[in-house]
């Protein structure tokens, strides 16, 4: 049976509820082994492995999935079947993309890629991009975001210069920053959820910086992960304008595999999806 583990006790919910998770894929590819695109110590998932993700994703019964590290809308597929999700997904040219899971009923709007988030340096390997819609929802629109930034700087400071991933991250802050105060100008509701690759708590300056474009509010804020025996989160879901009062943080889950072991951490991923609710207004 598949565990969710409740990190607080949460109210059953509603039907103007929204469950919006993000879940970082891990290479999530229909590549083989050894393929050029792949680095040498990438083992593609195998079928079996697929099903079993595919079963985890309909006991998550998310509305909305931001999902991270999938090679493009059919491998994607077979975790978030057509039947039930429309899938969104950038235009990187890169095996890591970034995309949306949408449940079909629901309508959206697909936004420019926020490809500001590429601050990959000349002559190295692109970054992705951020996948961008507006659902439409009776409540009104809701803007989302869904972001893989860069991984190396967890929480060092932005300054650091003794790590590359550092500078990146903080010109990916920059470019948050901006997607951030448009939606603040525009009166949005919005959320950006996502793996951010950084620990957000204790007085963060990549936090700190998101903050000064506009007032937000975190899911994680304080708590720590349980997947793959405990740690910091570094994957988040921020809401900020309208947004800030529909997040129920009390209902802040992971979901936990039963799986256990550095094989099956490699066979799944590395990431156990994270998920809250939204209460949206009548």
């Amino acid at each position: 049976m598949i565990a969710l583990l409740l990190l607080l006790i949460s109210p059953s919910a509603g039907a103007a509820d929204l469950k919006l998770a993000t879940w970082n894929l891990e290479w999530l590819t229909a590549r083989p082994a050894g393929d050029a695109a792949l680095p040498r110590d990438v083992v593609p998932k195998r079928d079996e492995d697929i099903a079993r993700l595919a079963r985890y994703a309909a006991a998550l019964a998310a509305d909305v999935v931001a999902i991270q590290e999938v090679d493009g809308p059919e491998i994607a597929a077979r975790i978030f079947p057509p039947s039930r999700y429309v899938l969104h997904m950038t235009h990187d040219s890169v095996v890591q993309r970034v995309g949306i899971a949408i449940r079909r009923d629901l309508t959206f709007t697909a936004n420019a890629d926020l490809a500001a988030l590429d601050q990959s340096p000349p002559g190295r390997r692109h970054l992705r991009s951020g996948a961008d819609v507006t659902l439409h929802l009776p409540a009104g629109p809701l803007r989302l975001l869904a972001v893989h930034l860069k991984s190396g700087c967890r929480q060092e400071p932005l300054t650091t210069r003794t790590r590359e991933a550092c500078p990146v991250l903080r010109g990916q802050n920059a470019a948050l920053r901006d997607w951030i105060a448009a939606r603040h100008a525009a009166g949005e509701a919005f959320v950006l959820f996502g793996d951010f690759n950084r620990w957000m708590d204790n007085g963060d300056a990549f936090w700190a910086g998101l903050a000064q474009a506009a007032p937000l509010a975190r899911a994680t804020e304080g708590t720590y992960s349980p997947c793959w025996g405990g740690g910091g989160f570094i994957d988040h879901i921020i809401a900020g304008g309208a947004a800030r009062e529909w997040m129920m943080k009390d209902t802040l889950k992971v979901q936990v595999y039963t799986e256990s072991g550095e094989g099956w951490k490699e066979r799944l991923s590395d990431h156990c999806p994270v998920s809250v609710r939204l209460r949206l207004p009548n």
